[in-house]
């Protein structure tokens, strides 16, 4: 059998359809049952799994898996670390003090995350006391997020923090070193920015500071995405 990650890589088989025979009920029961891409025809199939999901620990403690929300054909998906309190009382992704503050980010320049943007996490399960989830945990759930990627298709993809990024690329860089970059991520562009909740760790606006460093970079996907639909690409 081949290793599973292989099965995860869009950029070398992104139309195909499970085998005949795979069943798919399986999945939320075990990690090692792949999860290979096509196994779900629409985004509404995987918050059925998902909350029926036990392919890590995480499902143990859960009140709701949190999936996503927003414009399922988006040009713009957000990827965040995981789901915290709000979060996993409601199953909507983004609504606490952060969400809220990444509202603002995006209405800053005129984007909106009913139309414009679809968020998501590395781990649908809120890790316990909000800590950062393990690699298995990432793992784990990680074929979910490249199904979900795989069918919104989006043109950008934003990471907001180091575990978003290493969660997709794999790349351990801190999120100080890398972010404003824009990296390129089976053939789409992904910019790490900061994790709207370091924002409200850090108040500071002055020039230099990680306010000030969101703003440049939440107007570079601006100007990235303005540049991308008026090509038509």
């Amino acid at each position: 059998m081949p290793d599973q990650i292989d099965l995860f890589n869009l950029s070398e088989v992104k139309d195909t359809a499970p085998p005949a025979d795979f069943n798919p009920d399986l999945i939320p029961t075990d990690v090692k049952v792949p999860i290979p891409p096509g196994t779900y025809p629409t985004l509404d199939q995987i918050p059925d799994h998902c909350n029926r999901c036990h392919r890590c620990d995480l499902g143990a403690t859960r009140t709701h898996a949190v999936v996503g929300r927003g414009n399922p054909k988006a040009d713009i998906m957000i990827v965040g670390e995981g789901p915290g309190q709000n979060e996993d009382e409601t199953g909507i992704p983004f609504i606490g003090k952060a969400g809220q503050l990444l509202e603002k980010i995006l209405e800053s320049v005129k984007l909106s995350s009913q139309d414009d943007v679809y968020i998501s996490n590395v781990v649908k399960c809120r890790p316990p006391n909000n800590r950062t989830p393990t690699t298995d945990e990432m793992e784990a759930c990680k074929p979910y997020l490249m199904e979900q990627i795989r069918l919104v298709d989006p043109k950008i993809i934003l990471l907001t923090g180091a575990t978003a990024v290493k969660g997709i690329t794999g790349d351990k860089r801190g999120i100080t070193k890398i972010r404003g970059e824009w990296l390129e991520w089976d053939n789409r562009l992904c910019m790490p920015i900061f994790h709207p909740a370091y924002l409200l760790r850090n108040q500071s606006r002055e020039k230099g500071g990680p306010k000030w460093l969101m703003w440049q970079d939440i107007q570079a996907v601006r100007a990235k995405l303005d540049e991308i639909r008026g090509s038509g690409a």
